[in-house]
């Protein structure tokens, strides 16, 4: 039986804060390729909800799954990790 509680969590870099409390932050991971054995990257990019304002380009951040907050934006900023110097 699987906990409904967890939240997937994800660790990735801001690529975007022009929108007003929203950010696009840009997820990489590495695949292996199925038949060449090569790690191949991959890039996901997600809208996450930012409360306050405070996230800028550069920034690691960890978000975290919610409940749909718009169309297309259904994560939420936990904390910022590393900042952009």
């Amino acid at each position: 039986m699987t906990d409904k509680s967890t939240k997937h969590e994800l660790i990735g870099t801001i690529t975007s804060d022009k929108m007003d409390k929203t950010v696009v932050v840009t997820v990489e991971r590495l695949e292996k390729h199925p038949t060449f054995q090569k790690y191949i990257r991959r890039r996901s990019k997600f809208k996450a909800h930012d409360e306050k304002n405070e996230c800028r380009v550069g920034d690691k951040v960890l978000i975290q799954e919610c409940r749909p907050l718009s169309k297309d934006k259904n994560w939420r900023v936990v904390s910022i990790l590393e900042r952009q110097e």
